[in-house]
């Protein structure tokens, strides 16, 4: 990513507010009951950490990646502030370098965000039995773009995981797969 880019995204959040609410991108809400409540997660373009720390507050240990050193800071102080700072370690990533290299995770979260080249890195993180649960800006009741999934794009990428749940619609596109194997058996 450029230093413009960085700088960009570093102004965005700047005067931005703490996320109103700790939590998933709400096209995950009916799926509550499939995240794990143990484990290790990644959070990919965490933002302010919203949902990496509802995954701690579900037990996980996550990981937040994203470029704005700003929105990282905001992110551990969230973390801090909401009592699981210790489940949460967020670090500043140039996604573009690829994903950080780290633990199978039970959960890859990535909410709308879009890089294709993320796509095999973040399914081969998963643990047998892990959860992808990612969401896009979509061309279908959107616009087309360059970081936006045309139709059908995130289960034709995500053909070898098991399918949980989909959708697109009103700019957005969003599935829930699980690496197809036995979760690892923990004790």
């Amino acid at each position: 990513m450029s230093d413009g880019d960085r700088a960009r995204w570093d102004a965005k959040y700047t005067d931005r507010a703490a996320p109103s609410a700790i939590g998933m991108d709400a096209v995950f809400a009916a799926h509550q009951d499939a995240f794990p409540s143990s484990g290790h997660a990644i959070d990919v373009a965490c933002g302010q950490g919203a949902a990496a720390v509802w995954l701690a507050q579900r037990g996980l240990t996550v990981r937040g990646y994203d470029v704005s050193a700003v929105v990282i800071e905001q992110a551990r102080d969230l973390a801090q502030r909401s009592g699981v700072a210790h489940r949460c370690l967020f670090e500043v990533a140039d996604l573009d370098a690829g994903l950080p290299a780290g633990l199978p995770a039970e959960v890859v979260y990535c909410a709308r965000f879009r890089d294709r080249r993320l796509d095999a890195p973040m399914t081969q993180r998963l643990a047998p039995g892990g959860l992808l649960a990612l969401s896009a800006l979509s061309q279908v009741g959107g616009t087309a773009g360059r970081f936006r999934a045309a139709p059908g794009e995130l289960t034709a990428a995500f053909a070898g995981l098991e399918l949980i749940a989909h959708g697109e619609g009103q700019g957005v596109a969003w599935l829930l797969a699980r690496r197809r194997g036995e979760p690892p058996r923990i004790g």
